[in-house]
């Protein structure tokens, strides 16, 4: 699984949820856009840096640390990646 520029955030939406069941073995019910990445889905920090690792591998592109920080939900991850790849 690569991300391409090619891709909308309509096309990242389903690869995120697949990579965030797969990585955390999270329920796929549970990752809507508006989930909450820390408090609906008790990702906590070591596994974001771990999904910004995976992300990067992905893309070849590095996610800005201010951009990273900023991330709360999955929404956000969708348009943080949208906005990685030039979207």
């Amino acid at each position: 699984m690569t991300l391409s520029n090619a891709m909308t955030k309509e096309d990242i939406y389903p690869m995120l949820v697949d990579m965030l069941h797969e990585m955390f073995e999270l329920d796929r019910s549970k990752i809507t856009l508006d989930a909450n990445l820390y408090s609906d889905l008790d990702i906590d920090s070591i596994d974001a840096v771990d999904l910004a690792v995976r992300l990067k591998e992905l893309t070849g592109k590095r996610m800005q640390p201010e951009v990273f920080k900023s991330v709360r939900t999955v929404q956000d991850v969708v348009d943080a990646l949208a906005a990685l790849l030039g979207k």
